[in-house]
């Protein structure tokens, strides 16, 4: 963790120098948000968390201006299923967003995965808690984030320093959402070649006065070896279409 505050500060600094950052246009008034949901088989940076089985999920938001603040949480099964004790995600996060020019957004923060009591470490694994710096730029539909770990990521030894870029757009066609991914996990240090891998999606969704139903095609190039469920050898990264069904409130 004491990598993570100069980052930080870097990144701060960083946008202040740039000219037209805008900080003041946000509205001042705070908001506070819930949501609730389910899917088939949850997918995270197109690997499967939940063996292909369906989960259970919900999160809190808060934002006022600019500066926000959440939580979040699933079940999940591939800790347990790596020897670990482990069977809840909780992620917790924070950050600010604006406009660098009108059309032009960022958002900078930081996002902290906790699987409380993982226990991956004892048994020779990295602790599965992970945290993440990231910032992201949008134009219109399209946004392109990129994340970088401050500490070992999701387990794997000596993995400091991995990172995430992900490439993706929003559309509205004919009332549908329409949003196509395309990311890249790379994993750093010695499980850098089986552990690294691009993913990709095409999820479509449609909100129904707060209850937003989504289905979604998922595929990865991911090491079927090295990213295969240890319980019934089945490939984790896989390409599936997952159903998903989430209540804003």
């Amino acid at each position: 963790m004491n990598k993570l505050a100069p980052a930080l500060l870097a990144v701060a600094a960083g946008l202040c120098a740039l000219p037209g950052v805008s900080f003041a246009q946000a509205p001042a008034a705070s908001s506070l948000a819930f949501n609730v949901g389910a899917v088939s088989d949850y997918r995270y940076r197109g690997i499967s968390q939940t063996r292909g089985k369906p989960a259970l999920q919900g999160g809190v938001d808060y934002s006022r201006g600019g500066f926000y603040a959440g939580a979040w949480a699933s079940n999940v099964k591939w800790i347990k299923d790596f020897g670990g004790d482990a069977d809840i995600e909780v992620d917790l996060y924070g950050g600010f967003k604006g406009e660098l020019t009108p059309g032009v957004g960022f958002d900078v923060g930081v996002l902290t995965y906790v699987y409380p009591g993982n226990k991956l470490k004892p048994i020779g694994g990295a602790d599965a808690d992970t945290t993440e710096i990231y910032g992201a730029l949008s134009y219109g539909p399209v946004t392109l984030k990129y994340s970088h770990a401050v500490t070992d990521t999701f387990g794997n030894l000596d993995s400091d320093g991995s990172s995430y870029l992900d490439l993706s757009a929003t559309f509205d066609v004919g009332g549908l959402s329409v949003v196509p991914h395309v990311g890249h996990q790379r994993i750093s240090g010695p499980l850098s070649g089986p552990g690294s891998y691009t993913d990709y999606s095409l999820t479509v969704s449609k909100d129904f006065n707060g209850v937003v139903v989504s289905g979604a095609v998922i595929g990865t190039d991911a090491d079927k070896a090295f990213y295969a469920s240890p319980v019934n050898g089945k490939a984790l990264g896989k390409s599936t279409f997952v159903l998903g069904v989430k209540y804003n409130f």
